[in-house]
């Protein structure tokens, strides 16, 4: 017996070519990784393998974008919804870590496949979202679109609420990927309002909304309606959103080796649980936990060796 029937879940965003080094060297490690991408991965990991979990993007048809692809069959997730283009490839950015342990990124991604997302020569073609019960997105899945393509995303995703979906949401602000703040905020904003399940970063919604306070960050977020959420604090450990929750206290990470993806593996960890039918303070919990586990290890992706030890 189950907890929940199967489900199909899209997971939508931009996935890229990680280049990573140190600073005075030549060579380089080469991976990929994308916000959405993390999330789905986990949550792949953590969910029982009758639900279904789709990747959606746009690659090219070079042989990185084939690697990619590969990539993300080989982590358990269907790529049949994955468009390619004949004039794209993916993107990429470099990761340079200083003698201090210091990281900073270098980006190009204005080639980028995945910016024609969702675009075809008759404008707007969301039919590869078509038979899914829940669509994750992020803010940056929206900024890299082009903005008549980003405005017809929300109007499709209204009314696949309105026909029985769910759709979960990170704002994963990123200035440089927007025209303007006004843009980004506006975009946002709908978007909260549209979410089933909100997974908001406490750093992200001041830089964006400029709140003053944590408080008034969730004071703002439960305005907007949603059923569902967390407003992610770090190490802080995450505050409800839609319904308070007595105990909110959470036990520190046990070691802290790299911080990426911390927000993106809450995600999965969250997500896993309410979408089998679980407490919100049960998804708080394994979306903690999920975090943790992950800040841990070096790099977004723990490999699957480590993740599940073999005997």
């Amino acid at each position: 017996m189950t907890d929940h029937p199967p489900l199909r879940i899209a997971c939508v965003g931009e996935a890229m070519i990680e280049l990573s080094h140190n600073s005075g060297q030549l060579t380089a490690q080469l991976g990929f990784a994308g916000d959405t991408l993390n999330t789905a991965i986990y949550l792949r990991r953590l969910l029982p393998e009758f639900h279904y979990i789709s990747y959606i993007t746009a690659l090219g048809t070079d042989a990185f974008s084939d690697q990619m692809s590969d990539y993300i069959r080989r982590e358990g997730l269907a790529t049949d919804h994955i468009s390619r283009r004949n004039d794209r490839t993916v993107g990429l950015y470099a990761i340079n870590t200083d003698e201090s342990g210091e990281r900073s990124f270098t980006y190009w991604r204005e080639n980028s496949a995945a910016r024609t997302l969702f675009q075809s020569s008759g404008g707007a073609d969301f039919s590869n979202l078509q038979g899914f019960d829940v669509i994750y997105a992020s803010a940056i899945t929206l900024a890299i679109l082009p903005p008549d393509i980003r405005t017809a995303f929300l109007d499709w995703i209204e009314q696949f609420r309105a026909n029985g979906g769910r759709f979960a949401f990170d704002s994963n602000y990123r200035p440089t990927l927007w025209d303007s703040r006004d843009a980004a905020r506006t975009t946002t904003a709908r978007a909260w309002g549209l979410a089933d399940f909100a997974l908001p970063s406490i750093d992200d919604e001041i830089a964006l909304f400029g709140d003053g306070t944590e408080a008034a960050a969730l004071s703002r977020l439960n305005g907007y309606g949603i059923p569902l959420g967390a407003l992610k604090q770090g190490s802080r450990g995450p505050v409800a959103i839609g319904r308070p929750i007595a105990d909110q206290t959470y036990p520190p990470a046990p070691s802290i080796i790299d911080t990426t993806a911390a927000g993106d593996s809450f995600n999965a960890g969250f997500l896993a649980e309410v979408l089998q039918g679980r407490t919100l303070e049960a998804a708080l919990q394994s979306g903690h936990t999920c975090a943790s586990r992950v800040i841990g290890h070096r790099g977004a992706i723990i490999p699957e060796n480590l993740w599940t030890p073999t005997s």
